[in-house]
């Protein structure tokens, strides 16, 4: 087996039927953590897998499914949520991390049945096609007027150039952005 990889040893060590020992199931090899979070405004107390991604803790263990799981590697923008006010990519973002933390998603920005703003101002614009996109843009799109990046057109693109769009609606999330940022100055969201 010389100048095999060390990954692939154990594969070929039972191709040539060597013993290569017990196999621990993903389940076996995890550790367990424990965390209290507010997620849209109620409190939980969850225990899960310690390398569980805030993704997976939403929508494996709160039935969150609203944000959505695009590339898994934090460069479609799919996941988007807020985390303290604050848009974070949550497969990228450790569940252990949110430990005492504020996570809002999708599902938390409207009240009942009243839209949000910016969830108003994507129907309004035609503002996705597919919408499989739609609750990571929507809520990048929050952060953006929140942060205050949305007093142009180039700082909207600029800004929202983390939220990939395969449809390329583009020009209509920029229009959404722009009608949404008075209303939400007026609400303070």
């Amino acid at each position: 087996m010389a100048g095999v990889s060390t990954a692939a040893t154990p594969i070929l060590a039972r191709a040539q039927g060597a013993d290569a020992g017990p196999v621990q199931s993903v389940a076996e090899m995890g550790k367990t953590a424990n965390a209290s979070l507010t997620v849209n405004g109620r409190d939980h107390q969850l225990s899960f897998d310690v390398r569980s991604s805030l993704l997976d803790l939403l929508r494996e263990h709160l039935q969150l499914t609203g944000t959505k799981k695009g590339c898994d590697h934090g460069q479609c923008g799919a996941c988007t949520v807020l985390l303290d006010g604050r848009r974070v990519l949550s497969c990228l973002t450790l569940a252990v991390a949110v430990h005492n933390r504020s996570v809002t998603t999708i599902e938390g920005l409207g009240a009942n049945v009243t839209l949000h703003p910016m969830q108003q101002a994507f129907i309004d614009n035609d503002a996705f096609q597919c919408g499989y996109c739609t609750p990571g843009q929507i809520m990048s799109a929050v952060a953006c007027v929140n942060e205050g990046h949305a007093n142009s057109d180039a700082d909207i693109r600029e800004y929202m150039s983390g939220n990939l769009c395969r449809c390329a609606a583009y020009p209509n999330i920029v229009a959404a952005v722009k009608q949404a940022r008075p209303a939400m100055k007026t609400a303070r969201t």
